[in-house]
């Protein structure tokens, strides 16, 4: 096994959240926080087996007091709720790795030409249904691939008319 280099704490808490719950059913409580887990924003948990995506779920804002918190509540979803995979096993804990990405606040973009698919992540909506999608993300390299990709999750016709909006991340591996 390589050797690992050291972890950020923003993704060990992610981890150690997956391995607690897995293993005892419970969730773990964060131990210091670091200042990136006291702020408040939205807060995506993907976990990846052998360079394959195994879950990822997330929060478009905050929903809870904090950073720390939602990585809590986003990893355990990400492990055991993302509905494209079976529930993480006990077995599989040493082959998962990690990545957490803070939100910043989305903001409305007028059309395609304020997105880039390296820099922003996209929210697309149309009444109450809503599609994310995070940037810089393995084969999506258009602000129109996003768009689809999110239209499709979402359940949105291609020509019906949507909002946009545009984010960026904090991501850490």
């Amino acid at each position: 096994m390589a050797m690992k280099q050291e972890t950020h704490p923003i993704v060990k808490l992610a981890r150690d959240t997956v391995e607690n719950y897995i293993r005892t059913g419970k969730a773990p409580q964060p131990g210091e926080l670091t200042p990136e887990m006291r702020k408040k924003a939205g807060v995506f948990v993907s976990i990846h087996k052998h360079g394959e995506l195994r879950g990822c779920i997330g929060t478009f804002a905050p929903t809870r007091a904090n950073v720390a918190q939602e990585i809590i509540a986003n990893a355990i979803s990400s492990s055991t709720r993302d509905s494209r995979f079976p529930p993480v096993v006990e077995s599989e804990l040493g082959d998962l790795e990690y990545s957490v990405d803070i939100l910043t606040e989305p903001e409305p973009v007028t059309d395609e030409s304020q997105l880039d698919a390296r820099t922003y992540g996209v929210i697309v909506e149309s009444g109450w249904r809503r599609g994310l999608l995070l940037p810089d993300l393995e084969g999506v390299d258009t602000p129109e691939r996003q768009i689809e990709i999110c239209r499709l999750k979402a359940g949105i016709a291609p020509g019906e008319p949507v909002k946009l909006y545009r984010f960026r991340v904090e991501r850490f591996r």
